[in-house]
């Protein structure tokens, strides 16, 4: 993602957004300074991955994850403003740049995942591997 923004702001002139890390700083009490705070959550989509959550579908959830999470943050510290206030250009920009970093991590997540078998839900699915009612859950030891 950070790749990716430099590209574009070099093209576009755009200036850095310091806004995650202010929010950081203010959930923290800290003073303000330029920083961010988005890779912390991308441990949500390594537990994803690990419980079998994995794949385009996955990486376009965690993608809604991403951005209603810096949306919850920014706007209850006050360090951001509602998406529908944004110019349009600004709001196209900032969900690029998101769901290639859900993508992105979707991707490092799902091989790190894959080294240790398909996961939990992927073995329950397996189980019937037509969608079906009345597939009950994994026994404890599976």
């Amino acid at each position: 993602m950070t790749l990716g923004e430099k590209i574009e702001q070099a093209v576009t002139g755009r200036p850095d957004s310091h806004v995650p890390g202010r929010v950081l700083e203010r959930l923290a009490g800290a003073p303000e300074r330029p920083g961010g705070q988005a890779a912390v959550l991308g441990v949500l989509h390594s537990v994803m991955a690990q419980a079998g959550l994995r794949g385009p579908v996955a990486s376009a959830k965690f993608a809604v994850v991403r951005l209603t999470n810096d949306q919850i943050l920014e706007n209850a510290t006050g360090a951001g403003a509602p998406p529908s206030t944004w110019p349009r250009k600004e709001l196209a920009v900032d969900l690029l740049h998101k769901t290639v970093y859900a993508f992105a991590t979707g991707a490092v997540a799902d091989a790190l995942a894959a080294r240790n078998g398909p996961g939990p839900g992927r073995r329950h699915a397996a189980r019937r591997p037509v969608r079906r009612t009345g597939v009950g859950p994994l026994p404890r030891g599976e």
